[in-house]
């Protein structure tokens, strides 16, 4: 896709605003909801979201995505963000960074939970990444552009006039100065963003049980990490972590009554699927959870960690071996249980895992993790079939999950309705922003479905619909 690296640059450029007293806040009746409504930018976030799927590797680990889903809701709960239709995208880069997209999308790099130490650390991250959207930055950039063009042109026409008159490079020094300028002020614009975005993440934190001080300690931390690198990762390049924004936020945490939430369980247990992902090699990893188990036996991240990395390895008693004394300790888990059932799967012991998965499902019925463990386990067995129930399931709850369309695509091949198929994999496509191949996909659906008026009618209407897709998204682009 070649609209991507354009539609970045203005992102960039227009995610720029004065300041705010907290008391002044603007809502959505504001100015700059009459320059950009919220249905727009909830329509610009959706198209960038699909450009952006097509041009980046994505995290498809269903408990990963869970965790990030349901830790964001919770946060948005207690924020001032009004439109909570959020999406989400997990990027497969071992860098630190989360960005928030106007129209609620929300994305994390797999980097955040291996710098991220504690779950507080993890909520400080996306509870600022949140105020952005409350704060409808992106909007506000717009209106801020809008009363920077009059003077900016006006600036700039007086260089091409000098230079015109015969002034030569004094009148090209005044355009490079004027553009100088521009930037300079979006700059402080974006340096006005961040700090209210810290000040509306810290009133976020609280209300939602964490311990603001998280922000200012994650922010130390990466601090000193990066002091002398050259090039810093891309979150503190977009988020410059300076000692006057460090002091403004440990004085803002500070006057916040102590004794908030710091850390979770499920947290270090994400993080040490995070680990195993990024290491080099299963070996390696197990060497890592070994030593941390040895210096804490009552670590349980590090177990969970182990038993992932044995089973990844294929030495599958070991992992079974490491994994019991969680089970033991806490049966009805779902992290620990689909690690058994993972375990059961690369054995082949797979009546055991539907035996498991089932049960589990009588406990949490509408978990996610767990409904995609059935279909693995199902197709598992050759029961595509009875999958492709489990996923039309799934459909009604994660529509606009890529993931789940490319198992229905491949699911419903199996079952032997290649018609479906070929709808499957437009929608699909549509979601990864490549509207090219999914029309194609519809086409090939319709002519295998010549014979079927009402079918081909509906396949039709949905080529339409994505054909209109695609024009909006250009038009947006353009």
């Amino acid at each position: 896709m070649n609209f991507l690296r354009p539609t970045l640059l203005t992102l960039a450029c227009l995610l720029a605003a004065p300041s705010f007293a907290e008391d002044d806040l603007p809502s959505l009746g504001d100015a700059s909801s009459s320059i950009v409504s919220p249905q727009q930018e909830h329509d610009l976030g959706r198209a960038w979201l699909g450009l952006l799927r097509s041009e980046v590797a994505q995290l498809s680990d269903p408990l990963l995505k869970d965790f990030v889903e349901s830790s964001v809701y919770r946060l948005a709960e207690t924020s001032q963000v009004q439109d909570r239709r959020l999406e989400f995208i997990l990027i497969n880069t071992p860098e630190i960074n989360a960005f928030a997209a106007p129209g609620g999308i929300i994305g994390v790099n797999g980097g955040l939970f291996l710098h991220a130490e504690t779950e507080g650390e993890y909520a400080a991250v996306l509870a600022h990444e949140l105020a952005h959207l409350s704060q409808r930055h992106f909007a506000r950039g717009v209106q801020a552009q809008q009363r920077m063009q009059v003077p900016v042109m006006a600036a700039m026409l007086a260089g091409i006039v000098m230079a015109a008159a015969g002034a030569g490079d004094a009148g090209i020094a005044a355009i490079a100065g004027t553009q100088a300028a521009a930037i300079q002020e979006q700059a402080r614009f974006s340096r006005q963003n961040e700090s209210e975005a810290d000040r509306i993440g810290i009133l976020n934190l609280e209300k939602a049980g964490y311990d603001p001080r998280n922000m200012p300690t994650m922010f130390e931390r990466l601090a000193r990490q990066y002091r002398y690198d050259a090039k810093p990762p891309e979150f503190l390049m977009s988020h410059p972590v300076t000692e006057s924004r460090i002091a403004d936020t440990r004085n803002r945490a500070e006057q916040a009554k102590p004794g908030g939430k710091e850390d979770s369980p499920v947290y270090q247990l994400m993080r040490a699927r995070t680990v195993l992902i990024y290491e080099e090699t299963p070996g390696m990893a197990a060497k890592r959870f070994r030593a941390q188990l040895a210096e804490n036996p009552k670590n349980d991240a590090a177990r969970y960690g182990l038993a992932l990395a044995q089973t990844k390895a294929g030495q599958l008693n070991e992992g079974r071996e490491t994994l019991k004394p969680l089970l033991d300790k806490a049966p009805d888990n779902i992290v620990y249980n689909l690690a058994a059932v993972n375990l059961d799967i690369s054995n082949n012991r797979l009546p055991d895992a539907q035996q498991r998965v089932d049960r589990m499902l009588n406990l949490y019925p509408d978990n996610y993790p767990l409904n995609q463990a059935k279909v693995d386990v199902l197709l598992k067995q050759s029961k595509a079939p009875e999958a492709l129930k489990s996923l039309e399931i799934l459909l009604k709850t994660r529509p606009d999950d890529p993931d789940i369309w490319n198992q229905v695509a491949d699911t419903r091949g199996l079952s032997g309705n290649t018609i479906g198929l070929h709808q499957a994999r437009a929608e699909y496509f549509a979601l990864m922003g490549d509207f090219k191949q999914a029309i194609q996909q519809l086409e090939f659906a319709k002519r295998r479905a010549n014979n079927n008026f009402q079918l081909a009618s509906r396949i039709d209407a949905r080529q339409q619909e994505i054909i209109a897709q695609e024009r909006a998204v250009k038009d947006m682009m353009n």
